[in-house]
């Protein structure tokens, strides 16, 4: 819990930043990035967030954890793309009796897909290493998200940590009676802890039901309230998304 829960500490100009003024900063700039058609600006953005996040103290491990699956699935697509997609044959080659052709404009085109994906998730990253959950939630509130979304997003980010819990001490437990020694063993274990998991989760929604309409809820969470908009800020803000707009029509 502990590697999920851990971000900077240290009193960085950006933790101090309203998470308003970062949140449309990090909507402008992730729109750039989905429509550049190259490389370069996506990976300059993904640079200065790298960093960013370095800078605010974040360790490697912790930045690895949150890549994890993002370069899984940019990595997938680019396979994809090398074999099933283009026209420009870069390679040929037979896997088990079956054809295999790599191309070459595929292979481009995955790449930048990726590097997007990378980008966008970096900016992600620097978003939530900089912004503390509650102050997050209350900017999309201010957005006027709605509110159903809102209030789903802060139950499924308190329980998702109660959850990780309970699957740490079913694996531990699993683990000390040699539940992972095989790979068959491994995969009936597996299967257990998930459907363990799941019970309990259900057992969790029940009773947090229970507890809050106990305690008089009527539907409406409540939220940090904001201090108005600093000036200041929303000008270096613009300054900093002209700069980016001009690199990016570049």
């Amino acid at each position: 819990m502990h590697v999920l829960t851990e971000h900077s500490r240290v009193d960085h100009a950006l933790t101090r930043i309203d998470a308003r003024v970062k949140i449309l900063s990090a909507l402008a700039i992730l729109a750039m990035i989905l429509s550049y058609r190259g490389f370069a600006f996506p990976g300059l953005v993904t640079l200065i967030c790298i960093a960013l996040i370095f800078g605010m103290g974040v360790r490697l491990r912790v930045l690895l954890l949150r890549y994890s699956e993002p370069l899984f699935i940019a990595a997938v697509i680019i396979v994809v793309k090398l074999i099933f997609s283009g026209q420009d044959a870069l390679f040929s080659a037979k896997f088990l009796g079956i054809a295999v052709t790599g191309h070459r404009d595929g292979l481009l085109e995955g790449l930048l897909i990726a590097n997007r994906i990378v980008s966008a998730v970096s900016l992600i990253a620097l978003l939530g290493f900089s912004t503390p959950f509650a102050e997050f939630i209350a900017g999309l509130s201010w957005f006027r998200v709605p509110k159903g979304f809102v209030e789903i997003l802060m139950f499924a980010y308190r329980y998702i940590f109660v959850l990780f819990d309970d699957a740490q001490v079913i694996y531990q437990a699993q683990k000390n009676r040699l539940g992972y020694s095989t790979l068959r063993r491994g995969l009936s274990s597996f299967g257990t802890l998930a459907g363990s998991l799941t019970i309990k989760a259900f057992d969790h929604s029940q009773s947090t039901t229970v507890a809050m309409v106990q305690r008089g809820y009527d539907g409406t969470m409540p939220l940090l309230k904001h201090k108005p908009l600093r000036l200041q800020e929303l000008a270096l803000t613009m300054v900093m998304l002209l700069g980016l707009g001009v690199l990016w029509k570049i």
